[in-house]
């Protein structure tokens, strides 16, 4: 297989929330430890999120320099910084938005320090954003020129990095557009015992208006576990979509 072997890995209330104030009841404590136990316990090499989940915890945001104007031109080549390390962070940041400490995760997030970070960019991101990441010794990799096509994404992170396991964590375009293109292959799905209808958050699947067509995509169940506090970890495998 020319990409990594992809499991989705989510945590949500029984209403498909994946974000909400349920999240800060202090009950879902116990669920959210879980979830990190299970991230750890897959043993992929890599995981990745999107900019505004990466951003919420993980990142902080990017104040461009008052000079970027005079940046002098950066190819648009793939950036490889670090290759052979143990794990890595893969951060889906289109445009550039993310500020790092470091080119790998923070120590204060716990289980994740040594993960080596890799951006992955569309071609329009300013020069100056380039020679940041290039100072603070972070890989990156272009996606797209002006949107970022998730197969070829995936095939450069085998390719570049050897990545041959990879969790996804969301947000839910991120997970949707990966989704629609056939690139999951399975779902680990930690159901925490809340519903929240009054909240807008997405749901862990979701549309974009850059989707040509989408298709049903069929699951089989492979293993349901109880938790404690009524919850459940369920993990389905890909069978296949009309596509």
């Amino acid at each position: 297989m020319d990409r990594p072997y992809t499991i989705c890995h989510m945590l949500s209330s029984l209403d498909g929330k994946i974000i909400g104030d349920f999240l800060e009841d202090d009950r879902s404590a116990y669920f959210i430890h879980e979830y990190e136990r299970i991230h750890d316990r897959y043993e992929c090499n890599a995981w990745m999120c999107g900019r505004i989940t990466m951003q919420e915890h993980f990142a902080h945001e990017y104040i461009p320099p008052s000079n970027q104007d005079k940046q002098s031109p950066i190819p648009r080549t793939d950036y490889i910084a670090q290759k052979d390390v143990e794990t890595y962070a893969v951060a889906i940041d289109p445009h550039g938005k993310l500020a790092w400490n470091h080119n790998y995760i923070s120590e204060e997030n716990g289980n994740r320090t040594t993960d080596h970070i890799i951006e992955v960019l569309t071609e329009e991101v300013p020069d100056a954003y380039l020679a940041y990441l290039q100072e603070l010794g972070i890989s990156y990799i272009f996606g797209g020129t002006k949107e970022l096509n998730v197969v070829t994404v995936v095939k450069k992170l085998k390719a570049l990095f050897s990545i041959d396991r990879l969790l996804l964590e969301g947000g839910g375009v991120l997970n949707g557009s990966f989704l629609n293109e056939g690139l999951i292959d399975e779902l680990s799905l930690v159901f925490v015992p809340f519903a929240e209808a009054s909240s807008p958050a997405l749901t862990m699947f979701e549309n974009s208006s850059s989707f040509k067509e989408t298709f049903p995509v069929h699951f089989e169940l492979i293993r349901v576990e109880p938790m404690e506090h009524n919850g459940l970890w369920m993990t389905y495998r890909v069978e296949g979509n009309s596509k």
